[in-house]
């Protein structure tokens, strides 16, 4: 038969059997699968869009072009010429000078254009409250109110940066691009970029940092990145917002995995929906296909027939999917307006392309193990119902499978630790579990005897079928997996991220204190803040080699290490910080080898090659010391306490110039203690991160916002899975329903029948979903999100909710057992 025909013939039969319920269950489990898909992707596109812009502000822009000296005409000849918006700044030190004295300051020098994301915050006065935008005028200066109380100044006196004098207009309360100088040492003042010359303070070999800021599109960005990528020079690197701040960077990492992780479960879930309803398509048409090939339809055109039927099925519920997540992540847009920054970037048509492949690739795998079966359907069933389709081979059938779900996956661009997390763990769990129930059932044979007529008829059903009971009762308890893991990752996880972040965190550093000040700087500070961290010294040094082998000739890798080109804040400590895990040798026990012991940071050890043992040599104030590695650290860098890269054994560091850091918790209804703080302590840094708390509170909000509303989309589908594993097997409970009504039986004995057997469907699924949930939390916790696992005894309640869940649902989808005509069913039979 030519393909037209073949086609032809297809959609005829897929029209006339459009009213069939295992096309309308399919249909409508693609069509939610998709939506759900869909909609999880325009909303974590678009979310994380959102959190981008946000992160964003944090540089200022974009992307910035940082680097020690200007950067090139060609290259922002290139950004321009691409259509981004441009801005620049120069941050540089300087005395800030007047007649009652001098004070050391971080100015940054800005034009007309700047912040490009973000805005300047501001106040008259200090304790005044601060009002958005604007920007200094040629002749003015924005100050922060510690620079005034360490000079007596007050708003509207002039002072003078090099060889020009400025007038003090407005106080500095907030700049974008601040967090991105975490350790700022000085107060901060900001001045108009057209006064920078005349100040005469830039001069060739100055220490300054130029940045150029960029903003736009996500395609232009991206090609200005590949444009100007091979070209940078040494000193110079691009920020984005996931790599121009640690903390930002992580908690945005965070958001990505949970949200990718939910889009898996639901995909799963519609894959098992697809299944099931696929293999109850194929099963009702075995005698079709027979009829068919005796009418001299081959079998590869057989098996093309019902797959033309199966895709455009597909193909539209697919279609009609995308349309439905679309509308849905519009409405929950609007929605949630008022609690989502104002500026909500579109995702595009890639989530709505993207969730038909999966739709597709789902069907295509998950369905093609049945849908072969009807190409193999022997001609002769037409005279003998009783003869099967020779099965496909076991491995051709599950390697469909895990192929499609290797390409979903790919889709959502998992890593392979998250990856593996779920597949072990629900394997594992499957497995063990899958094991237990065949047991299970062989050993209620015996306790039928003594049980009710409603438990023998119930549990009869089950033991008729051990194989396809246990299997349900595996798809359930897939279904209350995949549910608990997102309940439990949004109510555990989320919290313990806010957990990590508490109100009281500590929200100012103070730097530059002297041993002789420290005492008393230290009693003063606990005074204030019962929260307060230890004092530690720090002293700064550079990395000038490794095992004897100095930096400049290692690797090319190695050697663009930031680390390499900066000095680090060392430190020597007794105990182990706060936030800091050995991960690799010991801590100090005491002994002393032939050279000091150093802890290093197992990130910044990883990017430099270091392993346990190696011999580092450091350059601190012109002396040379030498430690050994001794062990490596895991740090916790959004914990804002001071961490390190290098923490020294005790008596390392000796007879070293040194100062001492601190963080400590102030509510900003103490800003006076603060300033007299400030005043007494006037060579003391302290350095407020009120606003850079306060944007990452705001984040872990939004994660845990799309937390909250990815487990809705998981939900359907985990219904639609479970209404579709009830009409799978709605034929042959049809014909038990039938039997036992024409022999007597009651409708109260169905029903109670009905409800022993999906209650232990659904109990021992809620126990399949318990231990899979444990096992694979604590694979998540411990590979993923690098977190502390604790059993969660909540879980016991899954058997209940699953009895209940499952009969409550299982009664609703073969209601029509009940009410259906027995003679009718005979009769069809």
């Amino acid at each position: 038969m030519p393909l037209p025909r073949l086609f032809a013939l297809a959609m005829r039969q897929l029209l006339r059997e459009s009213r069939s319920g295992e096309l309308r269950v399919l249909f409508f489990a693609l069509l939610i699968a998709v939506a759900a898909s869909s909609a999880i992707g325009y909303f974590s596109a678009r979310l994380n869009g959102a959190m981008l812009v946000r992160a964003a502000e944090f540089l200022g822009a974009d992307l910035v072009l940082s680097g020690t000296r200007p950067a090139s005409p060609e290259q922002v000849e290139a950004g321009l010429r691409l259509g981004l918006q441009h801005a620049g700044s120069v941050e540089f030190s300087s005395v800030i000078t007047t007649d009652q004295g001098i004070q050391l300051s971080s100015v940054k020098a800005v034009n007309e254009t700047y912040p490009l994301r973000g805005e300047l915050k501001s106040a008259p006065a200090p304790l005044q409250p601060d009002v958005p935008g604007g920007k200094p005028q040629p002749g003015e200066l924005w100050v922060e109110s510690r620079l005034l109380a360490s000079l007596d100044l007050r708003v509207g006196d002039s002072v003078d940066i090099g060889r020009q004098k400025l007038r003090i207009a407005r106080v500095l309360t907030f700049e974008p691009d601040r967090a991105g100088d975490f350790y700022s040492l000085t107060p901060r003042v900001l001045m108009n970029m057209q006064d920078l010359d005349a100040t005469g303070v830039v001069q060739p070999g100055s220490r300054v940092r130029y940045r150029d800021l960029w903003g736009g599109s996500t395609d232009a960005l991206q090609a200005y990145r590949k444009a100007v990528s091979g070209g940078l020079e040494a000193n110079q690197r691009l920020l984005d917002a996931h790599h121009g701040n640690r903390q930002i960077g992580d908690a945005l990492g965070r958001a990505e995995r949970y949200l990718n992780l939910a889009s898996l479960a639901a995909v799963l879930l519609a894959g098992v929906a697809v299944a099931l309803s696929a293999n109850r398509f194929a099963t009702r048409r075995y005698d079709a296909s027979a009829l068919l090939r005796c009418l001299g339809l081959s079998r590869r055109q057989t098996l093309a027939l019902y797959g033309l039927q199966l895709f455009s099925l597909g193909l539209v519920a697919s279609l009609c999917g995308a349309v439905l997540g679309w509308l849905a992540q519009l409405g929950l847009f609007q929605l949630l307006a008022n609690l989502l920054p104002p500026r909500v970037p579109p995702a595009g048509i890639f989530p709505a392309i993207a969730g038909i492949a999966t739709g597709l690739i789902a069907l295509a795998g998950f369905a093609l193990p049945p849908l072969a079966a009807l190409g193999r359907v022997p001609p002769l069933r037409v005279l003998r119902s009783d003869l099967l389709p020779v099965p496909m081979r076991t491995w051709m059938a599950y390697g469909c499978a895990m192929l499609a779900l290797g390409l979903i996956m790919w889709r959502l661009s998992l890593d392979l630790r998250l990856t593996l997390a779920l597949l072990v763990g629900g394997l594992l769990a499957a497995v063990a579990l899958g094991a237990a129930l065949l047991l299970a059932l062989n050993g209620l044979r015996r306790l039928l005897e003594r049980a009710s007529l409603p438990w023998r008829l119930g549990l009869g059903q089950l033991l008729r079928h051990p194989l396809a009971a246990a299997g349900q009762s595996l798809a359930f308890g897939l279904i209350l997996l995949a549910m608990a893991l997102i309940a439990l990752l949004r109510g555990e996880l989320v919290d313990t991220w806010h957990e990590q972040l508490p109100a009281d965190a500590p929200n100012h550093f103070a730097l530059n204190i002297l041993p002789d000040e420290k005492q008393s700087f230290e009693d003063r500070v606990k005074a204030l803040s019962p929260h307060a961290e230890p004092l530690f010294p720090m002293v700064p040094g550079r990395l000038v080699a490794v095992n004897g082998k100095p930096v400049q000739a290692l690797s090319e890798d190695v050697r663009s290490e930031r680390a390499l080109q900066r000095d680090l804040g060392l430190t020597w400590s007794a105990r182990l910080p706060s936030g800091n895990a050995v991960v690799a040798g010991s801590w100090w026990d005491g002994s002393r080898g032939d050279l000091p012991g150093v802890s290093v940071e197992e990130k910044l050890a990883g990017n430099l090659g270091l392993k346990l043992g190696d011999r580092l040599t450091f350059n601190i104030a012109g002396q040379t010391r030498e430690a050994r590695v001794q062990s490596l650290r895991s740090v916790k860098w959004d914990n804002f306490q001071p961490n390190f890269f290098m923490v020294f054994e005790p008596g390392t560091l000796s007879n070293l110039p040194v100062t001492y850091l601190t963080s400590f918790y102030l509510p900003a209804s103490q800003e006076r203690e603060l300033i007299e703080l400030a005043r007494a302590f006037p060579t003391v840094t302290l350095l407020p991160v009120d606003a850079l708390l306060s944007q990452l509170r705001s984040i872990l909000d939004q994660v845990t916002l799309a937390v909250e509303y990815v487990l809705v989309f998981v939900l359907a589908a985990g219904f639609v899975v479970l209404f579709a594993g009830l009409q799978a097997t709605l034929d042959e409970r049809l014909r038990q329903g039938a039997l036992l009504r024409a022999l007597g039986a009651e409708r109260n004995l169905l029903l109670r029948t009905r409800r022993s057997e999906f209650a232990l469907l659904g109990a021992a699924s809620g126990l399949l979903a318990a231990l899979g949930c444990e096992v694979v939390s604590f694979l998540l916790y411990w590979l993923v999100f690098d977190l502390p696992w604790r059993p969660h005894y909540w879980l016991l309640g899954l058997p209940v909710l699953g009895a209940l869940l499952v009969a409550g649902a299982g009664l609703l989808g073969t209601r029509k057992a009940l009410n259906i005509s027995p003679l009718r069913l005979l009769r069809e039979s």
